[in-house]
């Protein structure tokens, strides 16, 4: 099954955005209406790493990706999985916490810190937790960065096996789009689940 990707250009709180939507069953102007109001809660909960933010990373790209999001340091870009922006299941204070992390990714990258992966993955949760504490209803989100600061170091920081984290994105894409009208709006709010790492 050969999917199309419906690509996007835009700018969102004045930052260039690149949606790659290659799901149907996802509209990609709930997808940018999402980012843009997770983009106000750091804004308007954490002003000082909002403007950090904008001068570390020069934009975003949204599209499927097996984590929730990823800085891509060549770019400077933040990317932010498409379904997990898309998902209901996940609060605006999550969907922002995956942006933070990213972006601490962008400032110790900025800054030259050559850090562990493991104390790098520990600096972002931190950053985590502190969003969690400044918005409305973050106990989701601290409660997850806490909890992946009491693991070992090669767990906080897995190696992943990127062939197989993309093949199991493109068997949940096709089984979303093999499905009946009606079930596939349960489908891409649920697989949004699949994204369960960040970077």
């Amino acid at each position: 099954m050969t999917t199309q990707c419906r690509t996007t250009e835009t700018a969102v709180h004045g930052m260039p955005v690149v949606v790659l939507n290659t799901r149907p069953d996802i509209e990609t102007d709930a997808v940018l209406r999402r980012l843009d109001a997770v983009l106000d809660l750091i804004r308007t909960y954490q002003p000082r790493r909002y403007r950090l933010l904008k001068r570390d990373v020069s934009g975003f790209v949204v599209q499927r990706y097996a984590c929730r999001g990823a800085y891509l340091p060549a770019q400077r870009t933040c990317l932010v999985e498409l379904t997990f922006l898309a998902s209901a299941d996940f609060s605006d204070a999550q969907i922002a916490a995956s942006i933070v992390h990213e972006g601490t990714h962008a400032r110790l990258h900025r800054l030259g810190l050559a850090l562990t992966s493991a104390a790098a993955e520990r600096a972002c949760r931190r950053a985590e937790i502190a969003l969690g504490r400044a918005v409305p209803n973050g106990e989701a989100v601290i409660a997850r960065a806490e909890e992946s600061l009491t693991l070992a170091d090669e767990e906080v920081a897995p190696q992943v096996d990127w062939d197989l984290a993309r093949r199991r994105v493109a068997a949940v894409d096709r089984e979303a789009l093999s499905a009946p009208d009606g079930v596939k709006p349960t489908i891409a709010t649920n697989r949004g689940r699949l994204a369960e790492g960040d970077s």
